[in-house]
């Protein structure tokens, strides 16, 4: 043997142990990090069935080898698909994240925390389904509040955007860590599958950018949460970790992919995310657009019978609106339009409206709404930027004024926090109820679709029941 050979670690990067301490760590204190988390639950499978409209979506679902399915397995909710668990999470994730309607956490990276739940319900049913009969969807619920916590408080001050690489890299951490827990692994387990989480890097983030943006940003997640999946059942055979993945000179995470800066986290892990989590609640439009949308409806009204009149239309947004989502030119497919600022504007204009089938090329063949963007002008406002950053307002300001060629203009509509934030919850959360029992009725019968809506009333009873219970209510026969 050389006498440098490599030397096994006796250290471990202390954010892989922080990370697993909180997942293994006393249960979650906060009543409104249960109660937010039951309506999460709720809203990320109604935005799961109304992708199932779509075949783009539908496409890609079921077993990864036709005919590969496990009856004991892990139930896809809205389908008649049993699998086995990496697949079913890449299932649900996919159809949670498919039109861009679940919730949304903002920082110096953006993600979308309930894109974790592939995992977490795909690894409670599988095991529940090998006989854990007395596994309950509290455990589904704490998995959710402490995946929450994970991926958003790694969001604060860690911009993996900055560097290319795409949020769901911590949906794949966040994944790994409470899937381990799920499945029944270890402390030490679960350690060894987190830091093969982040040995695994990060996707880049060119699918979700012109000129190449497509519709893996719609199924990245499930990718993520699927891949989290199979390292938590690695790590079940007892295949080693790597204590250093993060901070390991010259090989690691740190130093190959973050540009050797450290990764950090902002906070103590608690349950801070859950509780403030946004929620789309009116459109299903990239979060940094949901105030543009409020505005732009608001102004349908005076601009409708004027569109040949306006001028010129002025657009105030935060840096990132600015970064992300600020597209000029063509636009290809439904994933490059519900990106782009201008077009999520135009159509409200236009019709006074924005639903999912709007970014289908039926309707973005409207010759009126590249009119209307090409008279867009786009500018960060500071204050904006300010604000979104301020983790007290955590607001998401937008402002629009149209100008018409007769030289007259509407008023300047400003609107900083949208329908889906926690300064909003109270009113919100009827029309997040009314989104749900819409969605679940399109997809299931009046009787089955009753049963769903009932099933998030009462927190307690939903956190005594069985997981198995709760998957049995959304499976479709065959």
């Amino acid at each position: 043997m050389s006498a440098h050979a490599d030397v096994a670690p006796t250290q471990t990067d202390p954010l892989l142990t922080e990370i697993i301490d909180y997942v293994y760590g006393p249960p979650i204190q906060s009543e409104l990090a249960w109660d937010t988390a039951r309506w999460c639950l709720m809203d990320s499978l109604g935005c799961a069935m109304m992708a199932l409209k779509f075949p783009a979506c539908t496409k890609l679902l079921g077993p990864v080898v036709p005919g590969a399915t496990l009856p004991q397995g892990a139930r896809v909710p809205g389908t008649a698909f049993s699998l086995e668990p990496v697949m079913a999470a890449f299932n649900l994730g996919a159809m949670v994240r498919w039109l861009d309607y679940n919730d949304t956490w903002l920082a110096a990276e953006w993600g979308h925390p309930s894109d974790n739940l592939g995992a977490i319900l795909a690894c409670a049913d599988y095991r529940a389904g090998q006989g854990q009969a007395d596994l309950t969807m509290e455990a589904v619920l704490e998995a959710m509040i402490r995946a929450h916590e994970i991926q958003g408080i790694l969001a604060i001050n860690n911009g993996f955007n900055r560097v290319g690489l795409d949020h769901v890299l911590l949906v794949r951490i966040a994944s790994t860590a409470v899937a381990a827990k799920l499945l029944g692994a270890s402390r030490q387990q679960a350690l060894n599958a987190l830091s093969l989480a982040w040995i695994d890097g990060g996707a880049l983030r060119t699918y979700r950018h012109a000129p190449s943006t497509g519709s893996r940003k719609s199924w990245a997640a499930g990718d993520a949460t699927s891949r989290a999946v199979r390292l938590a059942l690695i790590s079940l055979t007892g295949e080693m970790g790597y204590p250093l993945a993060l901070s390991s000179p010259k090989w690691g995470f740190q130093d190959v992919l973050f540009r050797q800066q450290p990764v950090t986290l902002a906070r103590p892990l608690e349950s801070y995310v859950m509780e403030h989590v946004l929620f789309k609640i009116s459109f299903p439009a990239e979060f940094h657009a949901q105030t543009a949308v409020e505005a732009a409806l608001t102004l349908h009204p005076q601009v409708a019978d004027r569109l040949d009149q306006i001028d010129r239309i002025e657009i105030e947004t935060q840096e990132p609106g600015v970064r992300i989502i600020d597209k000029r030119g063509p636009l290809k497919n439904p994933a490059d339009r519900d990106h782009c600022l201008q077009y999520m504007i135009a159509v409200p204009l236009v019709f006074g409206r924005l639903v999912a089938e709007d970014y289908e090329d039926d309707v973005a063949g409207d010759p009126r709404i590249d009119a209307l963007r090409d008279k867009m002008n786009v500018r960060e406002n500071e204050s904006f930027s300010r604000d979104y950053y301020d983790l007290e307002l955590r607001s998401i300001p937008n402002s629009i004024q149209v100008f018409f060629s007769d030289g007259s203009s509407t008023d300047k509509v400003e609107v900083h926090f949208p329908v889906g934030h926690r300064r909003r919850r109270e009113e919100g959360l009827p029309l997040m109820q009314q989104k749900y029992r819409a969605a679940i009725q399109q997809h299931f019968s009046a009787a089955q679709a009753e049963s769903l809506v009932g099933t998030f009333d009462d927190l307690e009873q939903l956190r005594q029941m069985s997981v198995r219970q709760f998957v049995d209510q959304w499976v479709v026969r065959a």
